[in-house]
């Protein structure tokens, strides 16, 4: 089984991801996490520490050929895998930052979603920016403002592949959420063992 989850910054996506799949390996499943990351901690942190911010374009270009090259590559691996797959991030991230950062959507990112294996299920966390700010700030390990959460976390909801999404809602403890994704993941595998005539 496949799973991908995305959300903005902050929302929990990676904890819960980490969560799924020790669970599974706990209960004698095999289980493999992927990140389909795309530099952005890393570059939010240089520009912090030298005081410089890249351009739009140049950063989703870098953004875009590292996440690119993560989804590609943890395909490969996915599809070398007997058991569940879960990946953190995938190129929907990289359309709504896109879409946030006042960029056109492109052609390449949606083709190739449109030839990659389809998900089993997308999960996407949602939360309320202002909580997802105060969880980025509190971990200091990257930057993020909160008008940048607010205009994600839209680019987001206006994706033409949205509709696809089951939607978690991410404003609550770990527990809370990663109990809220197993049961979608659980309905998610009735419906696949006995789908509606």
């Amino acid at each position: 089984m496949l799973i991908v989850l995305t959300g903005i910054d902050g929302s929990g996506k990676t904890t819960a991801a980490r969560a799924l799949v020790d669970s599974a390996r706990a209960e004698g499943r095999s289980a493999l996490l992927l990140s389909n990351h795309a530099a952005r901690r890393r570059m939010s942190v240089l520009s912090e520490r030298f005081g410089w911010q890249l351009p739009p374009r140049i950063a989703d270009f870098i953004e875009t050929g590292v996440r690119l090259f993560n989804v590609l590559v943890n395909h490969a691996r996915a599809q070398r895998f007997d058991g569940l797959v879960v990946m953190d991030r995938h190129l929907h991230c990289q359309l709504a930052l896109r879409q946030a950062n006042g960029l056109q959507r492109g052609r390449l990112i949606p083709r190739l979603l449109e030839k990659l294996p389809t998900p089993d299920l997308h999960v996407h966390f949602d939360v309320d920016p202002r909580l997802a700010h105060q969880r980025v700030t509190a971990r200091g390990t990257d930057k993020e403002s909160l008008a940048h959460l607010e205009a994600f976390r839209e680019a987001y909801r206006s994706l033409p592949e949205y509709e696809n999404f089951v939607e978690v809602d991410a404003d609550g403890e770990p527990g809370e959420v990663l109990a809220q994704l197993n049961r979608v993941i659980s309905v998610a595998s009735e419906e696949a063992a006995f789908p509606r005539l």
